[in-house]
């Protein structure tokens, strides 16, 4: 059943009956990869396991959610879904309403999201509207177009969202046997942080596992409202998924650190872009700018002492970096040598010659 989504797979843990429509593209069973060349950059002493978000099927965590809110809204008669975005999530929501054969409507900031974000929000038909103004502005529209009876609200404070995003902590425990010691993720709107710690703790209390992670949640040092204890009002961070100055989870969140022992901090840019490049080049996975928060935020707490000795540590990695290949071909520092077509001129570019 692990191939066929995470609806079917975890139902007992969600909220659907035998005869709810299930709208799915086989999400979730995303690999869970151990890196050691990674740690041996950083000096060893901890076990790095990362949850690679981005090969679920619109390359991004997003469709656990979007899978589940999706469903509820086709069962309960909806015919338009809306969301607003920083790309990934109108990416999965316009993916999922063609499936389902819905409307789909998306509202972002103008000229704010990564090129490959977009092209998937129009390739799926999603009537694209581009806000003036920041995420914050899109979600305000969003929430007075769900007061009406025929549309469905699909951001993260549509709680069937988290009940769907939730099922990444079930499957961090069934591929470890037990959950880890500590979690480190990327914080945006903060969606994320809470449902991994709401589905940590179900797990535990149906007993599946017997203990929880600390939650290690991290944001972009520009839109770093939740670390700042304000609303940022104008976010800025190369990160474009988590540019967001007042997180519609952002209470959830803090209370998940806090139960957890666990913290909410923040990185910077140049940290972000050199976790992205390091986690390419030592391990072969390539991440968006924003799933990248959480390796820098490894790379942090690791200076710092603030890893045990030994500890088992998941970092989910969000989102593929192909979402935002403009910066990934600007961030690589390298650049493609033009050849002439002769062995002579390959070798001496290859450093051979």
């Amino acid at each position: 059943m692990a191939g066929h989504g995470i609806i079917r797979r975890y139902r007992e843990f969600l909220p659907v009956e035998s005869d709810t429509p299930i709208v799915s593209l086989n999400e979730g069973n995303t690999p869970q990869i151990e890196t050691r060349n990674l740690v041996n950059a950083l000096g060893g002493g901890f076990h790095l396991f990362i949850k690679f978000e981005g090969l679920n099927p619109t390359a991004s965590f997003k469709d656990r959610g979007m899978t589940l809110a999706v469903t509820k809204a086709l069962e309960r008669g909806a015919r338009i879904i809306v969301c607003a975005s920083t790309g990934n999530t109108s990416a999965s929501a316009a993916a999922y309403a063609a499936r389902a054969g819905m409307t789909c409507v998306v509202l972002i900031p103008e000229g704010k999201i990564a090129y490959g974000k977009m092209a998937q929000a129009l390739i799926h038909g999603a009537k694209t509207l581009e806000v003036r103004g920041n995420f914050d502005d899109s979600l305000e529209l969003v929430r007075e177009l769900g007061e009406r009876e025929e549309i469905e609200i699909v951001n993260s404070i549509n709680p069937f969202r988290i009940q769907g995003q939730k099922t990444a902590a079930f499957e961090v425990c069934d591929d470890l046997g037990e959950a880890p010691d500590m979690h480190f993720l990327p914080v945006g709107n903060a969606g994320n942080i809470t449902s991994y710690w709401l589905g940590y703790n179900e797990y535990r209390n149906s007993g599946r596992t017997s203990s929880l992670p600390r939650m290690m949640g991290w944001q972009a040092e520009g839109a770093a409202p939740i670390v700042r204890g304000e609303i940022v009002k104008y976010p800025e961070t190369v990160a474009t998924a988590i540019r967001i100055g007042n997180p519609a989870s952002w209470e959830k969140a803090v209370r998940a650190a806090e139960e957890s022992s666990g913290t909410i901090d923040c990185v910077s840019d140049e940290e972000i872009l050199d976790a992205q490049r390091m986690l390419a080049r030592t391990e072969g996975i390539f991440v968006e700018p924003a799933s990248a928060a959480g390796i820098a935020g490894i790379v942090k707490s690791h200076s710092l002492g603030v890893i045990p000795e030994g500890s088992r540590v998941v970092v989910t990695v969000t989102g593929h970096g192909l979402k935002d290949p403009g910066v990934a071909i600007e961030n690589a520092k390298s650049k493609s040598t033009v050849v002439n077509p002769d062995l002579t001129s390959v070798l001496y570019a290859i450093g051979l010659g």
